[in-house]
Formats: C-alpha cells, structure tokens, sequence
C-alpha cells in the first residue's frame, strides 16, 4: 500500500549559551526547540550551541561556527536552519546566505504551529495578525521566501497572496484584522456582561504549554476538551461550568499555553483570547510538578501574566502531575500562593482542589443592605441563594434585606442594582 504521508522537513538547530546562562537552560531551550519542530511536523538532525558574550550583530553566531555549521549541513541534507531565538530581518537575512540554506527563528516556528492550530474564525484572524506584524519588516530581501509561501515550517499562515503584497496593502490588511478582533472583543464583553449578570465566578486555567491543563479542565467537567501530548494542543478557549462542594457553580476557563520567550506579536494579537484570564475571578496556574525545569516555567508564565496585568490576581499554584514524581519531592520555591498537588489524569486529589477553590471563592463575609426594587425582582434569588438573610422589610416601591454574603456576591449584586456590569 503506498505511503502518502508528507516526508517531514529536516531541521537543523541553532542557539547561544549566554554569560548568567548555566548549561542546563540552554540545552533545555533546544530540548523545548526539538519538541516545537515535532509539533510543527518536521525532524531534528542535529543541533548545535555556542558560547556567546551577545548574539553577533550581523549574523547571530561567530564567522568560524557558521562554518562548522555550513560543512555539517552539507552532509545531513537539510531543508531549513532553526534559531532558538528571535532574528533581526538583517541577522536572518545574513545567516541564511553564509549558511546558503533557510533560516527561521523560534518566533516563526512558534507562529507556524499556531497557524495549524488555529480552529475558530477568532483563532485564525489572531494567528494571521500575528504572522503579518512579524513578516512586515521582513519583507525586503525575502523575494525566494515569500515565493515558497505554503510549503513548509514557518512558511504557513497568511499565504502567498497576502505576503507578496507591498506593505501598503499589508498595513491595510492589519488594520482590516485589528478591527476585526475588536469587533470578536466587544463580542466577547457582551458575552461576558450575560454571564456577569448570573452571575457565576471565572475561572481561569493558566500555565505553560502542556502542563496539564485541558486534562485538568476535562477531569474537573466531564468534558472531552482535545488533549494531545504536543506543545499547544489548545489554542482557543474553551469554558465549561463546575460545580463546587458547597453546590456553587462556577465558569472555568482553559487558555493558550504559555512558553519561554513566547513572541510578542502572539501576547499581542491573543490579546482578545487573553481577557478570560484578565476578567477572572481567580486563577488556578497549572504547573508540571515533575519538570525539570519547573521553576523556569513558573516565571516564564508570571512574566506573561505580568504583562497583561494580571499577576496580582488571586491564585492558587496547581501542581499536576503528582503521580509522575517522589513523595518528598520539593515543588519550586516558597511562594505566598496557595498550593495544592493534584495527578488531573488519574484524578488524584481533585475533590482537595475544588475544596480549595470553593475556599478561595467564599472569601470575606460583610453585612451588606440591599433595596430590591420591584422591577429587579429578578436578583432575589441571587440574595437568597448566596447569602444569610438577618432582616427583611417590605416598602411600597421594594424591599430592603440585610444580608450576610460573601463580598465578591455583594459587588456582583450591586452592579446589578446600579445598572452596571461589573
């Protein structure tokens, strides 16, 4: 029976171990590069690193390893160069020609596999402003490039069409795609305002690329979210109602992975996607309790965090994996974060983290005096069902009840009252 199946392209690897830089970070940035080709669909043939004060200017690496390298790839028959690390248009440029071979970087390769990913309208538009803001000060000299467009890693996306427009046309495009997000934004927000107006607590699932997270969110739902064992396996989000022991439902949220030195243009572009996280009530990050470099992971999704203004969020730290790890294995650095160490696969202590969550979520009781006018009869139940009524008194025009509630409820409530939606 014949084969049909695409023959992956050949990748060869390239970085730079930088002074404060111990081995183990830059050989764990390939290993990372090495899993993002395979996600991609290609095939690692070899990689190579040099000691470096700074990436060189002109070409990335020194004159004498860009030969080393050149004599290695005529052997392995290559198809395309990868860099472990942003490229100038110049650097990339010059790289390829000394190599005389393709050169990408680990922002297009990035680009590349969510350009495959992307399922939803939103997914794709998001992915393709990324790619264009990327390719805009690129397109000088690209002419052999823009030509193969569509025929391999990091070439997929926008396509040939859009990319061998002059930037004129390219600005209007992005522009196009910006007011196209904004629209799936304000959609969004009225989406958001219907559930606010439940209301149920957002959740949002946070952490690095295949640490867990879409298993956790199905075991948590019942749901049958995709999961696969690849970098990014979800890009669009996906929300799904938990119910809580104390019988509270609340809204969980799993979004995009996050990565080391994850691209700008994507932090940018997802931006939409990214507001679940931003709007969320509390935060469960999901790490890989087992992962040798785990510490490095935390932080590289607290920076990302940081930059959307959401790291001072309510938190509980989500060790997953428990089942994969020593009993006295110790998980990071002391944090002033909640931790709970759970195995989402095989379930193990998930009743101890929506305990936790249900915890967290009660936060601080306060006496609150509401006025229900008869119009907005409709929050009664809301009062009733989460707080402690302590008086009740009927008036011409409504009704006025102490109540004993949770101050997150409290703040729902009278947004609700005072025609708001927050």
């Amino acid at each position: 029976m014949e084969n049909n199946s695409p023959v992956p392209e050949r990748a060869y690897l390239i970085g730079v171990e930088l002074p404060g830089k111990n081995d183990l970070d830059a050989h764990e940035s390939i290993q990372e590069l090495v899993r993002l080709v395979e996600t991609a669909g290609g095939m690692v043939t070899g990689w190579s690193l040099q000691k470096r004060n700074r990436p060189g200017a002109a070409t990335f690496l020194g004159k004498g390893k860009i030969e080393e390298i050149k004599s290695v790839l005529s052997d392995l028959e290559v198809d395309l160069v990868i860099c472990d690390r942003e490229l100038s248009p110049a650097q990339a440029r010059n790289l390829g020609e000394a190599l005389d071979a393709r050169v990408i970087d680990r922002t297009q390769l990035i680009l590349d596999i969510f350009a495959q990913r992307a399922r939803t309208r939103e997914g794709k538009l998001q992915v393709e402003l990324a790619q264009l803001n990327y390719m805009l000060p690129r397109l000088t000299g690209m002419g052999i490039q823009l030509s193969r467009l569509g025929g391999g890693i990091g070439t997929r996306g926008p396509g040939e069409t859009k990319l061998e427009a002059d930037r004129r046309r390219i600005r209007k495009r992005i522009s196009d795609l910006r007011h196209e997000i904004d629209e799936i934004k304000k959609h969004r927000a009225l989406l958001r305002s219907g559930r606010k107006k439940v209301p149920f607590p957002l959740i949002a699932l946070v952490g690095y690329t295949n640490a867990g997270k879409s298993t956790l969110l199905n075991t948590l739902t019942g749901s049958k979210v995709l999961v696969e064992d690849k970098l990014f396996a979800t890009l669009d989000p996906t929300i799904r109602k938990v119910v809580l022991p104390d019988n509270r439902t609340v809204l969980v949220s799993d979004t995009v992975g996050f990565i080391s030195n994850l691209p700008h243009h994507l932090v940018a572009a997802f931006r939409a996607t990214l507001e679940e996280v931003v709007e969320a009530d509390l935060l469960l990050h999901v790490a890989d309790a087992g992962h040798p470099n785990l510490e490095a992971q935390v932080k590289a999704v607290d920076k990302v965090l940081s930059s959307l203004d959401a790291l001072a969020k309510p938190t509980i730290m989500v060790y997953n994996k428990a089942d994969q790890i020593d009993a006295n294995y110790p998980l990071g650095q002391p944090t002033d974060k909640e931790m709970v160490l759970i195995a989402a696969k095989t379930g193990f202590n998930i009743d101890g983290l929506l305990q936790k969550i249900a915890e967290h979520l009660s936060g601080k009781k306060i006496i609150k005096t509401f006025f229900i006018p008869h119009n907005k009869s409709s929050l009664l139940p809301l009062v009733h069902g989460n707080g402690k009524i302590l008086r009740r008194q009927h008036c011409s025009d409504g009704m006025e009840l102490d109540v004993e509630i949770d101050e997150l409820w409290a703040n729902r409530i009278s947004a609700r009252l005072s025609g708001t939606n927050s």
